[in-house]
């Protein structure tokens, strides 16, 4: 056993994948409970979430013919454009072969079957097998398949390094009091100390995320700091639209391209951007550093004689980052729910409070 701890479920790692590959109905071959928070706050984000809801009868004969009937649905109800069957632990163990169920189906809507388990320790593994048969289907191109594959190595590493798996088990803690960090960052700012501020963020969560960034703007709209943001074009289709629509709230922010900002990554890069990150960091020379979304990305060399304000949304996450030096570390708390379904940059605590102590001397 390597964690003592719960750890990021390969099921539910597969349901944001195909989300992001521009499914429209997803379907759990699987009992009704199954990864049921997420199903539902997938919902939100426009992911039709369904069933086949498989009893102690399946398990003994096989859920095949009710899969096919909740294709069949899918299909009428919904008009999707793109359909994923997604695999659970009871299709697994029971040998369920999900893709004979969609060719007998009949159905004309462009499906694929996502062979995964909640077995694996690494919720990796639920990306992979839903990308894999997506590259199949055409879906994405081989290079886009080994780009991910690359990305998704560098994340992992990064959370056994300095994440919440650098050890078998990693004490939750809410964070520094955020009043507390805002005053001492807008007190450097007002000092005229030099700065920069990172948002290093993951998918959807950087529209939270990027709120610290336009927050410190409103307050310290004359504050030497260079912006950085990893909102570069590339990725999944999902992916590279929530980095548009980020952009354009920075941008109306007053954090714009060629202005204040550079672009250093892109959204599904942010465990493998530590490095670029460190470099810009060697170049630009801070006082202080607002770190937001994957913070711990960033080795720990680059940030020596730089006051770090970090910014997570993992309660798991205050310990290691404390560990490795950084000075302040607030948690925004239930993030995720917050930024499914929306197309534009939403409030952070943080950044609300920093907001509500600008006009302080």
């Amino acid at each position: 056993m390597e964690y003592i701890q719960p750890r990021p479920s390969s099921i539910v790692a597969g349901l944001y994948t195909v989300r992001d590959l521009g499914v429209d109905v997803a379907i759990l071959h699987g009992p009704s409970g199954c990864s049921f928070k997420h199903a539902r706050l997938l919902e939100e984000d426009g992911l039709r979430v369904l069933t086949t809801s498989l009893a102690d009868n399946e398990f003994i004969f096989g859920g095949h013919d009710i899969l096919v009937k909740v294709l069949k649905f899918a299909e009428k109800e919904f008009k999707p454009r793109r359909i994923a069957v997604v695999g659970t632990c009871v299709a697994m163990i029971i040998g369920e072969d999900m893709q004979a169920a969609i060719d007998d189906s009949g159905i004309s809507t462009p499906a694929i079957a996502v062979n995964i388990h909640a077995g694996f320790r690494e919720n990796i593994d639920g990306v992979i097998a839903a990308l894999e048969p997506a590259a199949d289907a055409g879906w994405i191109d081989e290079d886009e398949l080994e780009r991910q594959k690359v990305l998704l190595r560098a994340a992992n590493q990064v959370e056994r390094a300095r994440g919440a798996a650098y050890k078998p088990y990693v004490q939750p803690h809410r964070g520094d009091l955020k009043h507390v960090v805002a005053k001492r960052l807008l007190e450097l700012a007002k000092e005229g100390k030099k700065g920069v501020a990172i948002l290093n963020a993951k998918k959807e969560t950087a529209y939270m995320f990027a709120d610290v960034l336009t927050a410190f703007r409103e307050a310290c709209p004359d504050a030497d700091v260079q912006y950085i943001a990893n909102l570069e074009a590339r990725g999944l289709p999902k992916v590279r639209e929530d980095a548009k629509n980020i952009l354009l709230g920075l941008e109306k922010a007053g954090i714009a391209e060629g202005k204040n900002l550079k672009l250093i990554g892109a959204l599904d890069e942010y465990g493998a951007n530590g490095e670029k990150l460190g470099a810009a960091l060697k170049e630009i020379k801070p006082d202080f550093a607002i770190i937001s979304g994957v913070p711990h990305a960033i080795a720990p060399e680059y940030l020596e004689g730089i006051e770090v304000f970090s910014v997570t949304n993992g309660p798991r996450q205050y310990q290691p980052l404390k560990e490795f030096g950084h000075d302040h570390v607030v948690v925004e708390i239930d993030l995720h729910p917050k930024t499914l379904g929306v197309r534009e940059i939403v409030p952070s605590e943080f950044g609300d409070v920093i907001r509500s102590l600008k006009d302080e001397s």
